[in-house]
């Protein structure tokens, strides 16, 4: 569904789903919220998402409240044949809706609750992180999450900053995917546990530590800054994938300790601290996505 955001110019929403034309060949496809979860079958994928529309920001409120409206009815197809239809793989996968509505409360109430009668195992906030404020993010967050139950998995799609990440588990955010971390380290940003730095800067040409001296990723654990920076100065691809295995496993470390923060109760205290850490850490570079 994000494509049908990213790709505006590439497709045609219609009632029954959305026709995209390839940018390689200028052939046309139809995707429609059966073939949608056929794809995710034949996939494999544990968790499957319904067809919907993710609104621009900012759009007016007739037009959040149409999209929302035809997300629903994605929705209700979705969930009917998924229902009716058996696993590729021979294990059941599990079907998430998609709350909607922009950022206007009314029409987020609307959507959750009409996808909580159609009882998915799990429900994503979508139409975050397209262009609003993390304070109106926030809110929206906060809303969805107290209308969603405790008891089925809440995931935030495109989010995010390990600030933004932090902020929604706050709210009660089980689950997140974002490319900021591999799309950050491709262009030489790498997240520390004291903010970002820009590993192709020439102050780490001669620093023999690790990108992260707390981390015990592969890349800290037999590379240096130096190395990595090199690496990145002569285009060799291997510098790509060091600094993409330091960000996923800071995103894996943040996220673990922060399961281990709300179970010992001190996680707000925490989630300051470490805003805090990265706020003065945060000099040198202003990463992708920000």
């Amino acid at each position: 569904g994000f494509q049908v955001f990213s790709l505006s110019d590439l497709r045609k929403i219609e009632s029954d789903g959305v026709q995209f034309q390839s940018h390689l060949d200028g052939s046309y496809h139809k995707f429609t919220p059966e073939k949608v979860v056929d794809i995710q079958r034949n996939i494999g994928s544990d968790i499957m998402m319904v067809l919907d529309e993710c609104p621009p920001y900012p759009c007016d409120r007739d037009y959040a409240e149409k999209s929302n409206d035809l997300t629903l009815a994605w929705a209700r197809e979705a969930r009917d044949y998924w229902q009716n239809s058996n696993p590729v793989h021979g294990f059941e996968q599990a079907l998430f809706g998609i709350v909607q509505g922009s950022v206007y409360e009314d029409i987020r109430e609307k959507s959750t609750l009409s996808l909580l009668d159609l009882d998915f195992p799990g429900y994503a906030i979508g139409g975050l992180a397209v262009g609003e404020t993390a304070e109106e993010r926030n809110r929206i967050t906060g809303f969805c999450t107290d209308l969603l139950p405790r008891d089925k998995p809440r995931y935030s799609m495109g989010v995010g900053t390990p600030q933004d990440m932090l902020e929604s588990i706050e709210h009660g955010v089980d689950m997140f995917d974002c490319v900021i971390p591999t799309r950050n380290a491709r262009h030489g940003v790498v997240f520390t546990s004291t903010g970002k730095l820009t590993i192709k800067s020439g102050k780490y040409a001669r620093e023999d530590e690790p990108i992260d001296g707390t981390c015990s990723c592969y890349s800290c654990k037999n590379f240096s800054r130096a190395y990595i920076r090199h690496l990145f100065n002569v285009n060799e691809l291997l510098g790509l994938r060091l600094a993409t295995v330091h960000n996923i496993h800071f995103y894996m470390w943040l996220t673990a300790k922060a399961r281990e923060k709300i179970v010992t109760g001190g996680y707000l205290g925490w989630k300051q601290e470490m805003i805090c850490q990265w706020q003065r850490g945060d000099k040198d570079t202003k990463s992708l996505g920000d």
